[in-house]
């Protein structure tokens, strides 16, 4: 089984509205812990969609109009690049799941870059599964008390892990959530282990 560890940066909260900025991801064999490939792009945005975005959220990437003017690729090949990549490594319904902080907002804006009907008629992974989830079930297993913050730098300092680098950026979140999820999951021990 295949986890595609997931994160997108955005320069707003509303994807009917915003934009992606940044996405990026880590494909990793969950059984042992072995990665297979990585992602990461810059979109380039048009004025109009650039002015849509929320200050708020660029402030927390620090992505810069004239860095998306740059560095930015069209929608179109960034979707095609990473449907080129998830069919050299068979991402496919049953075969592989996403892994996210918050799987509802990344999906979301996932779909802006691959539509939901290509992802049915390729038969993408459905389920998007996330950290804050795997925590809780955990520590709620673990623990009488119920006060316990899921955020993702609340789930690093539990296990002693430093919190992920500021300014947030795509392939940043990405290796933190691993990290994350290495201390909540880890990865089956095999007979050879």
């Amino acid at each position: 089984m295949l986890g595609v560890f997931l994160d997108t940066e955005t320069n707003g909260l509303d994807w009917s509205v915003h934009s992606i900025l940044e996405i990026a991801f880590v494909i990793i064999n969950v059984k042992t812990g072995e990665k297979i490939a990585s992602y990461q792009a810059m979109q380039k945005l048009s004025s109009e969609m650039w002015a849509k975005g929320d200050k708020d959220s660029l402030a927390y990437t620090k992505i810069t109009q004239e860095e998306v003017e740059e560095n930015g690729k069209e929608k179109e090949v960034i979707q095609e690049e990473i449907l080129t990549l998830f069919k050299e490594h068979n991402i496919h319904r049953g075969k592989a799941v996403f892994i996210c902080q918050n799987p509802g907002f990344d999906r979301s804006f996932f779909s802006t870059l691959v539509d939901i009907k290509t992802q049915e008629e390729l038969g993408l992974p459905y389920y998007w599964l996330d950290l804050a989830s795997m925590y809780w079930s955990k520590r709620i297993v673990e623990h009488t008390t119920y006060h316990f913050c899921i955020s993702k730098d609340a789930i690093a300092e539990y296990y002693h892990l430093p919190p992920e680098k500021k300014p947030h950026r795509a392939m940043q979140g990405v290796e933190h959530l691993i990290e994350c999820y290495n201390s909540v999951v880890g990865y089956p021990k095999t007979n050879a282990q």
